[in-house]
């Protein structure tokens, strides 16, 4: 094999790092202050809940599916623990006679509801025969609803949830110090530990392999004895597990929440996923290749804003780094046939 030959096809299977290397090359040599810990660190802390909801999108692709549904489970989730999670002498309070409840109780609680939702998106899927698109359709208008009903409830009447208590905002703007000005948020620390649980569901469990058995071919999943039907349920259960962590981790890093959180979240995560090399069509995807794709994007709104450029010029930009992930990733597999 030539070197040039060579060249291109190393070119081709890590398009993806390449584009995240020049990206944050481009921006440095404009502003070299970018080259610092606190930018690199605002990125990863803007980019931990994105990460986390990406990877249970990610999930749901690899199986062949989609879910319109997740940026609106994030909002739900995070105005219900922000709800229940404000200070004792808060003007405003959302339930003025709720005692103050143990942090991981509203938690816990706000996870249960979008745990459920995403049961019912897998029922509806995989039980109902409906397609994803239409399924999680109806389950993001569903719940947009059912949060905007839950949000102006009075006396909140449709107010932003504010004075949240201290022990909650740590969860998203907390950090552990290391030395200096160093520190590792603690709301990254949870994105890692959830990257490191779905790598190990996909790469090291028989269930993670019949995810990608479902998503690369259906029917033969059937033929070999897996239950598709659990697998879809499941995908799309634990999907919703990790859409009502994101939220509640947003309002966190927020100090508040409103009933339009999350919106069009969905997209930047199935951007991201694609971006990251998780094929559409299903049966293909890393949890690397995820994290890199989110990664871009945050660079790409971080450090964009960073050097001054104008947010429309950052929605070309980010266009066409889609489309040239997109082609990359489509000339990678042609060529593997």
């Amino acid at each position: 094999m030539s070197f040039a030959k060579r060249a291109r096809q190393i070119l081709s299977q890590n398009a993806i790092y390449f584009i995240l290397l020049v990206l944050i090359i481009v921006i440095a040599f404009i502003s070299p202050d970018f080259l610092s810990w606190r930018c690199f660190r605002d990125i990863l802390l803007q980019s931990s809940t994105r990460a986390i909801i990406a990877l249970g999108m990610s999930l749901v692709l690899i199986t062949g599916g989609v879910d319109l549904s997740a940026g609106r489970a994030v909002g739900l989730a995070a105005v219900v623990s922000a709800s229940m999670l404000q200070t004792a002498d808060y003007a405003r309070r959302f339930f003025p006679e709720l005692p103050q409840l143990p942090l991981i109780v509203p938690i816990l609680i706000a996870m249960a509801i979008t745990l459920l939702f995403g049961i019912v998106n897998g029922v509806a899927i995989s039980r109902l025969n409906l397609p994803p698109f239409i399924a999680t359709l109806g389950s993001m208008v569903i719940i947009y609803g059912a949060n905007s009903l839950y949000f102006n409830m009075p006396p909140n009447n449709s107010q932003p949830i504010g004075g949240l208590r201290s022990d909650f905002t740590n969860l998203g703007t907390g950090y552990i110090g290391i030395s200096g000005e160093y520190s590792i948020p603690y709301i990254l620390i949870i994105a890692l530990i959830v990257a490191l649980v779905v790598w190990v569901l996909l790469n090291k469990t028989a269930l993670g392999k019949s995810i990608y058995a479902v998503g690369g071919n259906v029917n033969a999943a059937r033929v070999s004895g897996i239950n598709v039907s659990k697998v879809l349920i499941f995908v799309y259960a634990f999907a919703g597990l990790l859409y009502g962590l994101a939220g509640v981790l947003e309002a966190a890093r927020t100090g508040g929440a409103t009933n339009n959180y999350g919106n069009m979240y969905e997209l930047d995560a199935i951007a991201a996923c694609v971006v990251g090399g998780v094929s559409t069509t299903g049966g293909i995807g890393t949890v690397p290749g995820v994290l890199a794709g989110v990664l871009i994007f945050g660079v790409i709104n971080y450090g964009l804003t960073f050097i001054g450029v104008d947010p429309y010029w950052q929605l070309i930009i980010k266009g066409l780094i889609i489309g040239v992930a997109v082609a990359l990733d489509i000339r990678k597999y042609l060529a593997k046939r």
